[in-house]
């Protein structure tokens, strides 16, 4: 979906993403339950942690540091979230994004969700 909204550019575009994000995964079904319930996740300190994360990634800051892929090992998870969560993730920068980095953010995002797919697929199934 294109619309006339601007690219990412900012710390601050990108605490509106992740923010705009978790509020979404925070009102889904299948996702709220793996985050608020199972996780019991704090997100007064996760959503700074995510913001880290997505400027490391988008923006080459390094101000993240950690093992996101450890984190989700525990979580009771497979390709439906990972669907899901994409589609979540999308659709929040469609709805505030267009752009080169917007576009690359959700490549970024997809190659992401792939590769924790495949790797958790292969840990649950050893």
């Amino acid at each position: 979906m294109k619309n006339s909204n601007r690219d990412i550019a900012s710390e601050e575009d990108v605490m509106l993403m992740v923010d705009s994000f978790y509020e979404k995964v925070r009102k889904d079904k299948l996702l709220a339950y793996v985050f608020d319930d199972f996780a019991q996740v704090n997100w007064e300190s996760h959503l700074p942690v995510m913001y880290k994360f997505w400027n490391t990634l988008i923006f080459g800051k390094q101000t993240y540091k950690g093992n996101p892929f450890a984190k989700h090992i525990p979580l009771p998870i497979d390709e439906q979230h990972f669907r899901q969560w994409i589609n979540l993730f999308e659709r929040t920068i469609d709805e505030h994004f267009s752009g080169a980095v917007a576009e690359k953010t959700k490549f970024r995002a997809k190659s992401i969700a792939h590769i924790f797919q495949t790797k958790l697929s292969y840990i649950k199934n050893k």
